[in-house]
């Protein structure tokens, strides 16, 4: 076992696939950051709001005013920086922290694809990306191999088969597969889309896009794997992703997670998609080939492969954490986040926070229009982690207007997956006597329902 396990890193392979990977990357997260502009959503979303929400341990990670700009203009650079391949390692990083650090800003933007993308970029500066193709490979001949190891390309495949295999599990319930929520709320909204408005309106439709979602997501990455089915499969992520992207406004990932299911090809069809761009933009592309492997030193070696190593075992691990909390998931959300459960349910809350002096009883309510934007507001009405944070918000503001003693209560009612709306916060707590933690939050009033699956 553990001579082949040596064997395996000792391996190598063309390096085409990791450089189409990466030009492929580099220009999707340019075109993401500028219609993040266009679309006005800097201002929208990280300067025009009076207050952020936080991921805990992450609270001073603040939008940096009009600054927020600059940010995303040094994330838009690094991200061409990574296509061209010039200055990679130094770009993937800028790239890593700036793209996080937007995403940490505020948890109400919160997307599984945003954190795909944090990760992915975490996992490619680990990755010998820029030693062929591109200009730092140009420039200096002692920095171009032709050869790299293969795990630095299976690394790729196998955060993506991570993805996908995780999403597929957590679609293994019963509201996805035998009630069709939330896709048969959704669905029949999309009376408006040419020719499949009519048939979204269908309910047999909206079971036929659950069970084929688990099965398309659990066994895709084994069809790409294998060569007989790789064509086929890749033709099945293009279907999925396109009717994914007309059905939902879900951005960039669907052109994302195509893009990258080219990984799964083999060198010679990279190869040709490289020698396809120099005849665009006229690159000797043979100055590239010559044959070289790339020989890490072993301490370098050590180092990349350890790191590979632990970021995968997280990864690995880290989705499943929710079976450390009691209640349901979906009603709870704790250990929800981060873990790869994509559009699986619909909530719908109401919040109403009251401000009582404890000497004297007195009493006023909240406009919550005051300081949250409808979408803010929206988020924090279902997430329990964001009602306890904006009510210790609420209190450090009401404390320097004057008052003193101050309890916050919540009358606070959620729906899920078409449920009635019930009683979702104990109206009888005073939020102030929790902290946010990574505890279970106690407070939070039992679900009066069963959802059966992982």
């Amino acid at each position: 076992m553990r001579s082949s396990i040596t064997k395996y890193f000792d391996s190598y392979t063309d390096a085409a696939p990791l450089a189409v990977f990466r030009i492929g990357f580099g220009i999707m997260m340019f075109a993401s950051i500028i219609r993040f502009w266009l679309n006005g959503w800097i201002e929208k979303l990280y300067i025009t709001p009076k207050f952020h929400f936080s991921y805990y341990g992450f609270e001073w990670v603040k939008p940096p005013g009009d600054f927020t700009y600059f940010l995303f203009i040094i994330c838009g650079i690094a991200a061409l920086f990574v296509a061209f391949g010039y200055k990679y390692r130094l770009a993937i990083i800028t790239f890593f922290l700036s793209f996080t650090y937007i995403e940490l800003m505020d948890k109400t933007t919160y997307l599984n694809h945003y954190y795909f993308i944090s990760i992915l970029s975490f996992l490619m500066i680990f990755l010998p990306a820029n030693v062929y193709y591109s200009m730092d490979a140009w420039k200096n001949a002692k920095n171009r191999f032709q050869k790299i190891p293969r795990w630095s390309i299976d690394a790729i495949k196998l955060l993506l088969g991570i993805v996908y295999c995780y999403a597929g599990l957590a679609k293994i319930n019963s509201d996805w597969l035998f009630r069709a929520m939330p896709l048969k709320i959704w669905l029949p909204s999309k009376y408006d889309i040419p020719f499949l408005g009519d048939l979204m309106q269908q309910e047999w439709v909206a079971y036929a896009f659950s069970w084929s979602g688990m099965f398309y997501d659990l066994f895709i990455p084994f069809l790409l794997l294998w060569k007989r089915t790789r064509f086929f499969a890749f033709i099945m992520v293009i279907i999925f992703h396109v009717i994914t992207r007309v059905l939902f406004p879900i951005g960039m990932f669907p052109y994302i997670m195509i893009v990258s299911a080219l990984i799964f090809f083999s060198p010679k069809v990279h190869n040709r998609i490289l020698q396809k761009i120099s005849d665009w933009f006229r690159i000797k592309k043979e100055k590239f080939d010559n044959d070289r492997l790339l020989f890490y030193k072993p301490l370098k070696r050590k180092i990349f492969i350890s790191v590979v190593s632990i970021f995968f075992i997280i990864q690995l691990l880290f989705p499943w954490r929710y079976l450390l909390y009691p209640g349901e998931l979906f009603w709870t959300e704790e250990g929800f986040r981060f873990s790869w459960r994509v559009m699986l349910m619909e909530k719908a809350g109401y919040a109403r926070f009251k401000v009582i002096d404890g000497k004297t009883g007195k009493r006023f309510y909240v406009n919550n229009s005051d300081f949250l934007t409808p979408f803010q507001e929206k988020q924090m009405s279902f997430q329990p982690d964001f009602i306890l944070e904006y009510a210790h918000f609420l209190a450090d503001h009401f404390r320097k207007d004057g008052h003193r003693n101050i309890e916050i209560y919540v009358e606070n009612y959620v729906g899920l997956n078409g449920r009635k709306s019930e009683p979702y916060i104990s109206p009888e707590v005073n939020l102030l006597n929790f902290a946010d933690s990574f505890e279970h939050k106690t407070f939070i009033l039992p679900f009066n329902d069963e959802i059966k699956g992982l």
